[in-house]
């Protein structure tokens, strides 16, 4: 807690703590990528398997994708390591802001994955180097695993990722989406080739690395707003806006701004409140909007309260 006392207007500066410790943050990210890791690695196998015993170059790509994945989890691990760090010297808002570095990385990661998804589809019509596959039947139950796997993984990340606000991990989520997506590509590959049309496999990987290089630049841009100071959205600061003016002693609010940093926000607001009241009363009001704000909105991880001084009414 702290106060600055000026000559005119007297005001109060109060900020509070994080109302989601570091912790907690840390422990659900664990959780998913520690579950990503384990599952990618089996169905990595699987795959792997599959596609010599079948001879499809489909699902051994297939399989080279899903191993990508565990890297790309190891990224948000180490991403979200660095972010959960306390505050120091050296960075006293704290460290939220290395997660949006991870999600950087991957949305890079992914559009490089796309990159060679569409690569490949080209290379296959170019050259008509079609696959001739055997057990397509096991090919075709590996690509049907290969996808319910894939977005029950996508599924739970995304919901997680929503839930304690982190971009890495959305990042993560779009990863195993993109691998089901990559899936699909395989199975239709393999349908076409035991139907004897096997470019549907081409075909097919050139519509998908469109939605692939679609949410990397979409999860590229939202880790960039977040690392310079972009403000809320017009819904939130409205929402805010409403629940600091509902609260017993404010007037006016004079001024409200916010900005992101990292998967946290920052709240800067100048309210309005009776210049007869005494320094005390002063900063109980700073203090209950300071209460009001974390408690309702989870993702503030700081707000500054100044208050000044005008007539009652």
């Amino acid at each position: 807690m702290e106060y600055i006392i000026g000559y005119k207007p007297i005001y109060v500066l109060y900020f509070f703590g994080e109302n989601m410790d570091n912790k907690t943050f840390k422990k659900e990210v664990y959780k998913v990528s520690i579950f990503s890791i384990v599952s990618n690695v089996v169905l990595m196998i699987f795959k792997l398997i599959a596609g010599i015993v079948a001879n499809s170059y489909a699902l051994i790509s297939d399989a080279v994708h899903t191993g990508s994945d565990v890297f790309s989890t190891f990224i948000v691990m180490i991403g979200v390591r660095i972010s959960s760090k306390d505050s120091d010297d050296n960075h006293e808002f704290g460290h939220e802001r290395f997660e949006s570095i991870a999600a950087i990385m991957l949305a890079v990661i992914l559009f490089i994955t796309g990159i060679g998804i569409c690569y490949a589809g080209i290379s296959k019509i170019a050259k008509g180097d079609y696959e001739i596959l055997e057990f397509g039947w096991l090919a075709l139950s590996v690509a049907i695993i290969s996808i319910v796997t894939k977005e029950v993984m996508y599924q739970y990340t995304i919901r997680v990722s929503k839930k304690i606000n982190s971009g890495a991990l959305k990042a993560d989520a779009w990863h195993h989406r993109s691998d089901a997506l990559s899936s699909i590509g395989s199975l239709i590959g393999v349908v076409g080739a035991m139907l004897g049309v096997p470019i549907l496999d081409a075909i097919s990987s050139l519509i998908i690395c469109l939605f692939i290089f679609k949410v990397a630049v979409d999860i590229f841009l939202d880790a960039v707003s977040k690392l310079t100071d972009e403000a809320c959205d017009k819904q939130t600061e409205e929402q805010l806006y409403k629940l600091i003016k509902s609260v017993e002693g404010v007037i006016n609010i004079d001024n409200l701004k916010t900005r992101k940093f990292g998967n946290k926000v920052y709240v800067q607001v100048d309210i309005c409140a009776d210049k007869n009241l005494n320094l005390t009363k002063s900063h109980n009001i700073a203090e209950n909007v300071e209460i009001a704000v974390l408690t309702e909105f989870n993702i503030v991880k700081e707000c500054f309260v100044h208050v000044n001084p005008c007539e009652s009414i």
